[in-house]
């Protein structure tokens, strides 16, 4: 067993699957010769050949048609959309056609496509590079929206999503994608999409969060624990569909919910599962749930990029301000 960083992880699962499966197609701008702007895609061209790996020309809106086309002639194409601020041309392609293809066909199509991006603030690019903008994608019928928060994750849910039948939007959370190394067994294994992942049990509160919050929700659930508060620890990974079973089951046992998404407050997911508490788990709760999020602004220049990225203290806070309700 390897210890590789997310980004590897990431490369690994894509030549695994590339191996695999001949219909598996990598596309998108700089994924062949440079290896992607990220390396995610490095030395895959070099291995699988240039009509497996694609170089794309600066056109996103061509990439997520591309895809959508393959994807109907029975390929499995993977995209790569740079950054998560270029992916707004592919919207059409995905809501109009993508998410659409398997209902419009009465069945008959499906649309096994991947589109992944790197997407999140934290390493002092300009701002429409640093967007969190998941819950567009999430509120698109459909589709399945995945973020993976650790290296084994990514690598075992991007094998998931590329074996799903149907598209998958495959958010890669990029403050992550070299902070840590952790041991993947390149073995080929999938992880389950559509389910929460429960990384700490806990009895006094649930935090519940994604991506590349995640570092900081446990981080949180650490200094809790200083203080003999025990937090549950919730890393949703499929925004859409969302498994609010899972969550509703920690939060009946612990009576109180913290959300954590670096995505502006307004209308983010982090709302939609607080709804849904509201909606489901109302007996449960011994206290409003609280959430911790962006703000609703543009994510700023690099100057002012942590202030606006939740921390483990604002976390700690709400999680304080929580538990002092009785």
């Amino acid at each position: 067993m390897t210890e590789l960083t997310l980004v590897e992880a990431v490369t690994r699962a894509l030549a695994w699957e590339m191996n695999a499966d001949p219909a598996v197609i990598v596309l998108g701008e700089d994924v062949g010769l440079n290896g992607g702007v990220f390396r995610a895609t490095a030395g895959l061209q070099e291995r699988f050949g240039t009509q497996r790996v694609i170089d794309t020309p600066l056109a996103e809106t061509l990439i997520a048609g591309m895809s959508v086309g393959m994807a109907a002639e029975h390929l499995k194409p993977v995209a790569e959309i740079q950054f998560m601020g270029f992916i707004y041309p592919t919207i059409d392609h995905i809501l109009s056609h993508a998410g659409r293809l398997r209902t419009r066909t009465r069945g008959r199509l499906t649309c096994p496509m991947v589109l992944r991006a790197a997407f999140g603030g934290g390493i002092h690019a300009p701002e429409h590079h640093s967007e969190s903008t998941e819950a567009l994608f999430a509120h698109i019928p459909g589709i399945r929206v995945v973020i993976p928060s650790s290296p084994a994750r990514a690598y075992g849910l991007l094998l998931a999503a590329i074996r799903d039948p149907d598209p998958v939007v495959f958010l890669e959370p990029k403050r992550l994608y070299r902070m840590l190394k952790q041991p993947v067994a390149d073995d080929g294994e999938a992880l389950p999409l559509d389910v929460c992942f429960v990384l700490r049990e806990g009895t006094d509160l649930t935090l519940v969060s994604w991506g590349a919050m995640i570092v900081e929700t446990l981080a949180a659930a650490d200094r809790l624990a200083a203080e003999g508060i025990s937090a549950e620890v919730i890393d949703v990974a499929t925004i859409a569909p969302l498994d609010i079973d899972s969550i509703l089951e920690s939060v009946a046992r612990t009576g109180r919910c913290v959300i954590v998404h670096e995505a502006a407050r307004n209308n983010g997911v982090g709302a939609e599962i607080a709804a849904e508490l509201a909606d489901k788990g109302l007996l449960s709760l011994l206290a409003p749930v609280a959430r911790v999020t962006g703000y609703d602004t543009i994510m700023p220049l690099y100057q002012l990029e942590n202030d606006y990225l939740p921390d483990t203290a604002r976390i700690v806070a709400a999680a304080r301000q929580t538990l002092e309700v009785t």
